[in-house]
């Protein structure tokens, strides 16, 4: 009976707690009203992390209600516009798809809607060596540099920078380095991108005599124009390498060649004794 008196008590304790907070939550300002709907619009996102190249399929995207207020210019909202086409920006899970991240219908997908207008995808073989061991990858730029003999003649071997700040396109067959992010990626083909007087030099210098990809900070974007070197300059026997005088210094040093006087040369002396006379002689 205790037991019973015990429960019907907590019961009702119960009971009359629920009825207070709900009279009180229905007496607040705003309380029970339904809460206001947030506009809304749809927009196509990624469904997961997409490459640069990909073919966006049924899979890729998917359709969320984003809040109207905050849709990025330019979303798509229906699936249809973006399936089929080609991804010139790799892209983020949740990320919306934008028409500036897509390759027009009709380019379809891979390295082709890569390529900016006016510019060139050119390939070139590489090895350990010239692909800087491996850390030549997409994204990266580098220098060209070429070493030729144009006279095949020792003497008339070459070396010297040809292109600078060059975009690396793609190594291989890749053409994103998101899954293998500073890390090397050893490949036979590099593939640069670029314009049309660049290719034609790059071409020259591939199949005339051997390039070098020289590996560069992404952020200093400088251009420093060299000179070349040859066998003899590189060993300082060039002699067609003579340093021109500054006229200005040269008058200077003359001047003050003129200036000094000219001390006296000390002559060597032989002290002679013949009995009490001595006598020194000149020693020529």
């Amino acid at each position: 009976m205790r037991v019973f008196l015990v429960l019907l008590l907590a019961i009702g304790a119960g009971g009359a707690l629920a009825l207070g907070t709900y009279n009180f939550v229905q007496s607040s300002p705003g309380g029970g009203a339904p809460a206001a709907a947030i506009p809304s619009r749809p927009v196509v996102v990624a469904a997961s992390d997409l490459q640069l190249g990909a073919e966006l399929t049924a899979d890729d995207v998917r359709v969320i209600e984003w809040p109207a207020s905050a849709v990025p210019a330019d979303a798509i909202g229906d699936p249809k516009e973006v399936i089929g086409r080609g991804l010139v920006m790799p892209v983020i899970q949740y990320e919306p798809i934008l028409p500036l991240k897509l390759a027009s219908k009709e380019a379809g997908a891979g390295l082709p809607p890569v390529i900016p207008p006016g510019l060139r995808a050119v390939s070139v073989r590489v090895n350990e060596v010239i692909g800087v061991a491996g850390y030549v990858v997409p994204g990266t730029r580098v220098d060209v540099l070429t070493t030729i003999n144009p006279g095949r003649d020792q003497a008339a071997m070459t070396s010297k920078v040809i292109l600078t700040d060059v975009q690396v396109l793609a190594a291989g067959t890749k053409i994103d380095n998101t899954t293998d992010k500073d890390k090397p990626v050893p490949v036979s083909v590099v593939t640069l991108l670029v314009n049309p007087d660049e290719a034609e030099r790059l071409t020259l210098a591939a199949s005339e005599g051997k390039i070098q990809l020289a590996l560069r900070n992404p952020l200093d974007r400088s251009a420093p124009a060299t000179r070349g070197v040859r066998p003899a300059l590189l060993l300082g026997s060039d002699p067609t390498a003579r340093v021109v005088p500054n006229p200005r210094a040269a008058a200077a040093s003359m001047a003050r060649a003129t200036a000094l006087p000219v001390p006296d040369v000390p002559q060597a002396t032989v002290e002679i004794i013949r009995g009490d006379k001595r006598a020194h002689e000149v020693v020529r």
